[in-house]
Formats: structure tokens, C-alpha cells, sequence
């Protein structure tokens, strides 16, 4: 069956819109099973992408209601420039750099130069790399002697800001921290391990977990998915640099070998209950919108074309579980469903949330705009 597209965006629209409406002083998070948000008073870590969801429906319509609320949204993050978090990359990327990229917002440059900067300051320069900080959510321990993969896009947010602000260092900053990522996380065979400790007086690894997968030492599917999003994103910005095209492959081509046959990701590639085990549509559409970036930079013509294939195929499979326009339905139109937060913790093991929607938006979006050359 083929999926029209066209008719998924509208839906994923129309939920950001109704959502807008109802004008809630926080940020959404998550959904219950009949639609009703989640709400984070500050953004928590997913902030950004529910801004980045009200540029994207803005770049969509042309309708300023969704460029009005994107800046209201944006502005409520500023109180977080100076929260000792490494998720400030993704606040401020997808809260702000992006309104800048797609619409020249200088409002939206300023907010991403102060959230970058600010992240800067985090930067362990006997370590090499940025540490998850004190203030940071979603981890099994916090502080300067942690770090993790989700957090290595910085070096997206950090090249960006230094580009527009010709402050260089910023970049600096951010190519050391990816570049020591991938020692810390990225296994031989491309596998992730999500977490790591580290001595903060010399950077020396004292071990490495995955803090949210089904053991230490398996790989947790969203972890998996933010490496290919963070080094895809590095190639963007430092594509002289070749560790980065080099592990971009190596984490990609095990995305892809070892997906399962619908397209979409179980929660950890090694769940001794597969195929009896819950699916994540979140890492999912972070993989596809990664692959699709990918497969714009890469010259190798089989490699490109078999990422963007999965890319869509797994586009397509998402898109059948985007909750339809029924009458007499429970849940609202729009809703990314089967989405896995925190199995470890039984939190939202199988809804809508905020990043899954913001990377189907993005993918599908990229399919129609080609946007992997700006975002």
C-alpha cells in the first residue's frame, strides 16, 4: 500500500496546531494513550524539537500563526543558556538555529549564539569533550565526570554558532567533543554504548554503559539513532575531518543491518525477547531524518542510494502508525505512535513523543524540500 505523505504532514501539522491552541504555559514531552500532553515547565531536554516542530509547520503553511508561536516558544527557552546541561544542543539548535537557517530570524540567531556560547563554557579541555554537566536530564548519573552519546550533536549547535558569530573556537570545541566520542562509545563493529565515566582531571574512559537499554552492554536503539544524527551532522559541518564521514558509515551500516524487516527499530537491538518486544518509532524517525542527511554527502552511488531506500522504507512504515483524521477516534489526529521513552523505567514505553513527531516532521519534509542541505 503506498502512503501519501502529503496527507501525514497535514496530520502531524494539524496536531501541532491544536496543541498550539490550547496554548499551554509549558513544553510538550509525551503523550498518555488518548493524546493528552506531558507538559515540562523549562523544556526539559526535548524543548527544541517542539519549537522545532512550529518552524517546520511555518516552513510548511506559510501560515505567521506558526512563526508567531515558534518565537513565543523560543524565547521561553532562553532561562536555559545558562543551564549547566549538554542538552542545550538540542534546545537551542532545534529551538533556534533552525529558525535562523530556514527563515534568517536574527532574534533566533541571537538566542542560538547565547545557547551555544553558554554551552561552551561546559568544556572539559583535560577531557576533550563536554560532560553531561549537573543540571542534565535523562541520565543514570550527572555530572562532569559523565558523558553520553546523545549529546554529541553539540558539535552541530557549536559550528553553527561559530559561523555565524566568526567566533572559531566555538567549533573547536565542538569537533573535540565528537571526535572524542567516538573512543568512548563507538564499538568496533559500529554498535553504541550510550554512557560512559570518566576521570574529569585527565579524560581517562573508567568504564562505559548504556544506561537506558536492556543491559549495560547491549545497544539501546535510540542511542544507536543519535550517533548516526550526531556524526551525519558532523560531516555537515566538518566534512574535512574523515574519522567523521568514517563513523557516520560504520554506525549507519549497522543501523541498517541489523533493522528488522518492518523498517522500524525494536527499543534495544539486543532484547532477548525479539521479535516479542517493544518497537521504538522515536529512534526510528531520528535514524531516517540521519540516513537521509547522509545519503545527500556521500559520493559512493550504492551506499547513498541503499541509505536513502531504508530511509524511506522506514519513512513509510512510521507513517502508517500517524493516528488518522476519524471520526468517533479517541486520540487526536497526527499522534506518532509505539514510541519507547524509558523502558528501563516503564515511562511512556509505547507513545507519541515530542522528537519522534519533530524527526518524521523533518524526514518527510526532507523528502518534499530536500532539506539535508540546510538542516
Amino acid at each position: 500500500m503506498s502512503i501519501d505523505f502529503s496527507s501525514v504532514i497535514e496530520r502531524l501539522i494539524e496536531r501541532v496546531r491544536k496543541t498550539s491552541e490550547s496554548d499551554p504555559e509549558g513544553f510538550p514531552h509525551y503523550s498518555d494513550d488518548y493524546g493528552r500532553w506531558i507538559y515540562t515547565k523549562d523544556g526539559d531536554w526535548t524543548g527544541g524539537f517542539w519549537v522545532g516542530m512550529l518552524w517546520l509547520s511555518y516552513l510548511e503553511t506559510g501560515q505567521t500563526k506558526f512563526y508567531d508561536w515558534a518565537k513565543k516558544w523560543m524565547r521561553r527557552l532562553q532561562n536555559r543558556i545558562e543551564s549547566e546541561t549538554i542538552f542545550r544542543c538540542f534546545l537551542f539548535y532545534y529551538g533556534a538555529a533552525i529558525g535562523d537557517i530556514l527563515f534568517d530570524d536574527k532574534e533566533a540567531r541571537d538566542i542560538a549564539i547565547s545557547g551555544a556560547r553558554g554551552l561552551a563554557k561546559q568544556y572539559n579541555p583535560r577531557a576533550g569533550f563536554i560532560p553531561l554537566g549537573r543540571a542534565a536530564e535523562e541520565a543514570n548519573s550527572v555530572g562532569l565526570d559523565q558523558t553520553n552519546i546523545d549529546g554529541c550533536m553539540a558539535i552541530a549547535l557549536l559550528s553553527y554558532a561559530a559561523e555565524k558569530s566568526e567566533d572559531y573556537s566555538l567549533k573547536e570545541i565542538g569537533v573535540k567533543h565528537a571526535l572524542s566520542h567516538i573512543k568512548l562509545c563507538v564499538r568496533e563493529d559500529g554498535g553504541v554504548i550510550q554512557s560512559a565515566t570518566f576521570d574529569p582531571n585527565t579524560g581517562k574512559l573508567i568504564n562505559r554503559y548504556t544506561h537506558k537499554g536492556y543491559d549495560h552492554n547491549t545497544v539501546w536503539a535510540r542511542a544507536q539513532a543519535w550517533a548516526m544524527l550526531g556524526y551525519s551532522l558532523a560531516v555537515k559541518w566538518s566534512p574535512e575531518i574523515g574519522d567523521f564521514l568514517q563513523t557516520a558509515l560504520r554506525v549507519s551500516d549497522f543501523w541498517v543491518k541489523n533493522l528488522p524487516d518492518s523498517g522500524i527499530a525494536f527499543w534495544d537491538f539486543n532484547d532477548p525477547l525479539i521479535p516479542n518486544t517493544l518497537k521504538d518509532s522515536s529512534a526510528t524517525a531520528i535514524a531516517s531524518a540521519s540516513l537521509l542527511k547522509l545519503s545527500e554527502m556521500i559520493k559512493d552511488e550504492v551506499i547513498r542510494q541503499r541509505y536513502y531506500n531504508q530511509a524511506v522504507e522506514s519513512i513509510s512504515a512510521l507513517s502508517k502508525l500517524v493516528t488518522p483524521i476519524t471520526v468517533g477516534d479517541y486520540r487526536p489526529a497526527g499522534m506518532l505512535t509505539q514510541g519507547c521513552y524509558n523502558r528501563r523505567i516503564a515511562l511512556a514505553t509505547n507513545n507519541e513523543l515530542i522528537w519522534g513527531n519533530y524527526f518524521l516532521l523533518e524526514s518527510l519534509l526532507t523528502l518534499k524540500y530536500k532539506l539535508p542541505k540546510l538542516i
